[in-house]
This record gives C-alpha cells, structure tokens and sequence, in this order.
C-alpha cells in the first residue's frame, strides 16, 4: 500500500490541508480538528480502499482507517499538513473549543470519570467474584458456596473488603481526577477527598443505624461530622471550588510565601464551606437525582427500558453517554440500596443489537470493502465497541441502524423486566456477563439473544423494502 497516496488522497478529500486545525490517530482512526466540516467530500473518502468509515463526534471527524495502518497514514498526513506530532489529548482540547456549553460539560464530566474507571471496574468485579461466592441457590440449592464449603467463608470476606475500597474511598479518587481537569494541584483534591471519608467521620453508610450524628459547634454553628463515602456529586463541586480558590490564590500571593500559604488557605477555606454548605446541599441533591432514576426505574417498568433501549445508540451519537459514567459510579456506590446499575445492560443491549445489525449487513451486501468492514466491525460491536459499525456501517446505511435500536428496544424492555442489574462497570457486550448480577445472568444472556435475533432478522427485512424502493425509483 503506497501510505503517502492514501494520505494525500484523504487531505484532498477534507478541503486541504489550510482546513486542518489539529491532528492526531489512535489505535484505529485518524482524529482532525478541521475548520469547516462542511468542505468534506464524503464520497471522495469513501472511495478510498484505506478508510472504512467516517464520524464526526465532540468536536473531532474522526477517520476510521485499522490497527497497524492509521500510524503509517498518519506518519504521512502529518507531514503534508507541517502539523509535527500531536497527541489525542491536543486535538481533543482543539475539539473542545468547537463544543457547545452542554458537550463541554459532557466532555468534562468524560475527563474526570474515565480515568479512574479501571478501579471502579476492578471494585465491582471484585464485588461480583464476592457475590458468586456467598449467593444461594446459584451453583447448589438453597445453599451458597460458602455454605457448602465454609472453609471459604474468609476468603469472601477478604475480597468482600477488596471490592468495597473503591467505593469507600471514591472521593478520593474523583478529587485527585477533577483538581487535575479544572486545573488545581491534584493531591489537594486527593487531600480533600481524604478529609471527606476521614475516620473521625460517621460513615456515610452506617448513617442509618446511628441516633444521633454528633456536631462541630463553631461559634454558635453546628455542621455535622458525617462523611461521604460513596459520594460523586459533593467532591465534584467541592474540588471545582478548591481549584478555581488555589488558581486565584496563587495569583496574588507572594512566591517566597506560595508554597506554604496558597495549600493551606484553599484546603482549610474548601473543607470548612464543603462541611458546613456545600456538602449537604449537593449529598442531598445527588441523592435526589438517584432516587428519581431509580423511581424512574421500579415504576416504569419495562416500557421505561423500551424507551432507553430505543434511545441510547442516539444518545451515543451525541457523546451525552459519556455522562452516565457519572450516574453509574454513584448507582454502584450505592449498591446496597440500589442493587446496581440498570445503565450498563441497557448499553450492552444496544452494542449487541449495533454488532448483529452489521454483521447482518455482512451477509446482504455484495460490496467487497463493505463487506471487511462489517466483518470486523460488527464482532467489534458485540465485544462493546460499537464506533466503527455504527458510524461505518448501520448510520451509513441507515436501515441497519433502525433495525438495531428497535432490537435494543425490545431487549432493554425484556432485561429491565426482569430486573437485570450490574454490579461492575466493563465491556458492555458479550464480555459483560462477568459485570451483571449472579442472580440476572441467564436474563441478561437471553437479552442478549433478543438483541441479536430480533436486529438481524429485521435488518433482513429492511434491506428488502430498501431494495424495492430503489428499483421503483430507477424504474420511474
């Protein structure tokens, strides 16, 4: 493959290289901030034997090339274009400025949730070994495998403690995240996390059992030493506060004082406001928040998993889904009162349904090119990565795409029926048995062959009214 034609041949397609503000690749697509999308000659791309699809999303038209291509096109394209090397990070900061206020809060809330994700995934994983190991009835009859084998009783307890970390201590975790986005020290945000779940505490979630919740009296001012374990929206606000107070603080304050001065003055100012106003006000509304979805979710039923199933591939379209990451963490932080998150099968019904689409799509189309790209895309999709068929496939094609939210409609309703539940973020597809509830296993395994069956036998039927439109139409 001549990479330096394929690369020129996808300049010219994208209005020139005076159209590229930014550029960079990741393991699969070619990333571009351009200028005017509008100049973007899509037939022109998709003529061209490298690309396998195209989306624009956050900012960015992503070009979908493959593992093992995209850096030596991107080696080529970065050349023609005198951009130099420039990361992911940099052209998602180009992205961002092109972003209207609501996708920048999406994008925001994306930063600080996605890189402590591998420890909340951990946590809950660890929390599903913990469940197989103690729930009845699962591998003997009224019986749990601690039960059968009580030599094993310590060693659920221990991993029972493994699981709970992440969540005890999660505005530790989201402190250190968030000071590190709204560009604070991120070990003061660590630090006010630590303040947040301190010892001295009464822990949040053995709130219930204690009369009484002792107080700080400060002159006449009672606030209440109760911690957050467990709490997203409280340690969001509150470290948006400390860094936007260390930012001002620093401005003014003397270098030779700054060291010393500027950490104590916005921790001490940021922990005495967090306890005494902040805290309660935003503990209270993010409790409202998820007592409505999950009000939302015990009273509507199945119809209610209808309409998310038949939303959710929409909503990834416009990058909103990155701001359930949110609402998960606390849903599994939570999990006691909660049993989970409801979020996370919904998505993996809609990954299977966007994977059975394209593959369907696989065995309708004759095109060579369209036929790689739905093989790979559409085993992708079903693992829960669904980029590459949705926007290289079933949005191209449309009919595909309908198939698959009306198949992740019917199994969403089918799975939220039967109170399919997680208790672990993951690879929301096939791999995601693992996150699901012992007890919701074999309902979400038949959600899954819902999703599949129903999206692949309909995107057959579609592709058959598709075709006889056309021959009308060339008939006329």
């Amino acid at each position: 493959m001549d990479y330096k034609k394929e690369a020129a041949s996808i300049l010219e397609a994208i209005g020139g290289k005076e159209n590229v503000a930014a550029a960079a690749h990741c393991a699969t697509r070619l990333r571009l901030v351009l200028n005017d999308e509008s100049k973007v000659d899509e037939k022109a791309l998709e003529q061209l034997d490298v690309v396998k699809g195209t989306f624009s999303t956050g900012g960015q038209y992503q070009i979908i090339i493959g593992q093992g291509t995209v850096n030596k096109v991107y080696a080529e394209f970065s050349q023609m274009t005198g951009l130099g090397d420039m990361s992911t990070t940099d052209v998602k900061s180009a992205g961002a400025k092109k972003m209207n206020p609501l996708q920048q809060f999406v994008k925001m809330l994306s930063d600080i949730f996605v890189p402590i994700i591998p420890a909340i995934v951990a946590g809950g994983l660890l929390m599903g070994i913990n469940n197989l190991l103690t729930a009845p009835d699962l591998f003997f009859e009224g019986r749990s495998l601690i039960d059968q084998y009580p030599g094993m009783a310590d060693l659920a307890a221990m991993i029972n403690t493994f699981a709970n970390a992440a969540f005890v201590f999660l505005p530790v975790l989201i402190g250190f995240s968030a000071a590190k986005r709204f560009g604070g020290n991120p070990y003061l945000g660590a630090a006010l996390g630590m303040i947040m779940v301190h010892p001295d505490l009464i822990n949040a979630y053995a709130q219930a059992s204690v009369e009484e919740i002792p107080v700080w009296n400060i002159f006449g001012l009672e606030i209440e030493k109760l911690g957050y374990q467990g709490q997203v929206l409280p340690v969001l606000v509150s470290t948006y506060i400390l860094s936007k107070l260390e930012i001002n603080i620093r401005k003014i304050m003397p270098a030779s004082l700054d060291i010393l001065l500027t950490p104590l003055l916005s921790l001490l100012f940021t922990a005495f406001i967090t306890f005494a106003f902040v805290g309660p006000i935003t503990r209270e509304a993010g409790n409202l928040i998820i007592d409505g979805l999950v009000w939302t979710y015990d009273s509507l039923g199945f119809v209610g998993g209808l309409i998310m199933g038949l939303l959710y591939a929409p909503i990834v379209i416009t990058g909103m889904h990155h701001s359930f990451i949110a609402i998960e963490t606390q849903l599994l932080a939570d999990i006691a009162e909660t049993g989970g998150s409801f979020i996370f099968p919904i998505a993996a019904m809609s990954n299977v349904a966007q994977g059975a689409a394209t593959l369907a799509v696989f065995f309708l189309t004759a095109d060579k090119k369209m036929k790689g790209v739905a093989s790979a895309s559409g085993i992708s999709a079903l693992l829960g990565i669904t980029e590459p068929a949705m926007f290289g496939v079933n949005l191209k094609l449309r009919y595909p795409f309908i198939a698959a939210i009306v198949g992740s409609a019917i199994a969403s309703a089918f799975i939220v029926g039967n109170d399919v539940l997680a208790v672990a973020l993951g690879a929301a597809g096939l791999p995601g048995i693992i996150s699901i509830a012992p007890g919701s296993i074999i309902s979400y395994i038949i959600g899954m062959a819902i999703a599949f069956a129903v999206t692949f036998g309909l995107t057959f039927i579609l592709a058959k009214r598709q075709a006889k439109k056309e021959a009308v139409k060339q008939a006329a």
